[in-house]
């Protein structure tokens, strides 16, 4: 008989295994509940990375359109350059011709008062 257990150790062990047992469905629902928010978490970390991707092209997009309207703006800053020093020549222009003419009108006078 030295091999059998007694019916009180039997009930002591069942009740040590039942609380063990117990303890360790404790501890997996823990783990799958921590589990379950880990995932929730990369799925939101994935979604984010995603969002960054097209945030990023977005902006390269963005930056080649700035670029073409810069470059735009320049060729339209020289036409307006252009325009304006040509209005400023012709001004200048037109004044020499009419200072021109003056100096021949007073040279005419002068040369008429001399009798040439």
């Amino acid at each position: 008989m030295d091999d059998f257990i007694t019916r009180h150790e039997h009930e002591n062990f069942a009740e040590l295994m039942r609380s063990e047992n117990q303890r360790l469905k404790d501890e997996n629902d823990r783990q799958n509940h921590r589990l379950a928010d880990l995932e929730v978490t990369t799925q939101e970390i994935h979604a984010l990375a995603l969002s960054v991707k097209e945030l990023t092209a977005s902006v390269q997009s963005m930056v080649a359109e700035q670029a073409k309207i810069n470059r735009s703006v320049e060729k339209q800053g020289e036409r307006i350059g252009s325009l304006e020093n040509r209005d400023g020549e012709k001004w200048r222009q037109i004044t020499g011709y009419v200072l021109t003419t003056i100096v021949g009108i007073i040279l005419g006078f002068i040369a008429m008062y001399i009798g040439l």
